[in-house]
């Protein structure tokens, strides 16, 4: 999939200028749109680990729907890292007005995919940029390989071809690949980069980039950063101490704090994003290699579980 196609279904097509007015769908166009992204996550979900699919088939095919097959699927559920609460959601949802009757093993892989959407619509809000906040600046953070420095490309790139002015921060110089590779993003996109020598101050980059973007007249500054696991006190520290340099600059910023996450993690996730979202503010959460393993289901709702 090339990075055009995959921007028009993924997070990347769901931003917009805050203040823009968005245009009154009609009822056919809302269900479209609605149906259009549920296509969208089932096509996702079909992609992930054929392990959960050999399971649901086996438990289903060619029998009736009781205690023991949905006992089954539950486990099933858990054993992919879904979670407890998730899974009971799902088993109650296949049991409803079908108990004793036979289901066939897509009809339970739809409900599946449809429950994931119902969880995930309350909270699936666009990014939106504010054009009153020039620099509007997004701060990207994640563990180690992640996809942070990927999607401050892809975003770069959608930024810019919708007309906006972009600057990057190479804030990850810990990792010279990571330098280069935004470098390579910023090429493509036409944006404006600021990158120092492997080994830099990240705090210090991130504050000169902000400055930079400010006279520059830029529209969106992307930081990234290093990867750094969350359970990780002095790394931890590292990441706060950007977001206390760059506010000297502009008190307000970070506008927007994202957050990358590997999506076959699992419930790991759950864990990030309570750590990185206590740590740097977390406001969105990116979700990457969706078409993983069947841990893409866990880590699709880490933001949404139940307390």
């Amino acid at each position: 999939m090339s990075d055009a196609e995959d921007g028009k279904s993924s997070l990347f097509g769901r931003w917009r200028r805050r203040g823009d007015a968005p245009a009154t769908p009609s009822p056919t166009e809302a269900a479209g749109d609605r149906g259009g992204w549920l296509k969208r996550l089932a096509a996702g979900l079909s992609r992930t680990s054929s392990a959960l699919g050999r399971g649901v088939t086996d438990v289903f095919a060619k029998r009736k729907l009781d205690a023991a097959a949905l006992d089954e699927l539950e486990d099933i559920l858990i054993q992919a890292d879904l979670g407890l609460a998730a899974a009971i959601r799902i088993r109650e949802a296949v049991g409803r007005g079908r108990y004793d009757k036979g289901i066939e093993p897509d009809a339970v892989k739809a409900i599946l995919a449809d429950e994931i959407a119902r969880t995930l619509e309350p909270v699936a809000r666009p990014l939106e940029i504010d054009p009153a906040k020039k620099p509007f600046v997004i701060l990207v953070v994640g563990v180690n390989g992640s996809g942070k420095t990927t999607t401050i490309g892809k975003l770069a790139a959608k930024f810019a071809a919708d007309g906006l002015k972009v600057t990057l921060a190479a804030g990850d110089t810990f990792r010279a690949a990571a330098i280069e590779q935004l470098k390579i993003w910023a090429e493509r996109s036409g944006a404006d980069i600021v990158a120092r020598e492997p080994g830099g101050d990240a705090a210090g980059l991130a504050f000169d980039a902000l400055t930079r973007a400010k006279t520059s007249g830029a529209d969106v500054l992307l930081i990234d950063t290093a990867g750094r696991l969350q359970n990780r006190a002095e790394l931890m520290s590292e990441l706060e101490k950007i977001a206390r340099v760059i506010k000297k600059v502009d008190a307000d910023a970070p506008h927007a704090t994202l957050l990358a996450l590997d999506a076959t993690v699992g419930q790991n996730a759950l864990s990030q994003v309570e750590i990185f979202g206590r740590v740097a503010g977390v406001t969105g959460l990116v979700m990457t290699k969706l078409d993983g393993t069947a841990r893409d289901f866990a880590a699709a709702i880490a933001g949404v579980q139940d307390p």
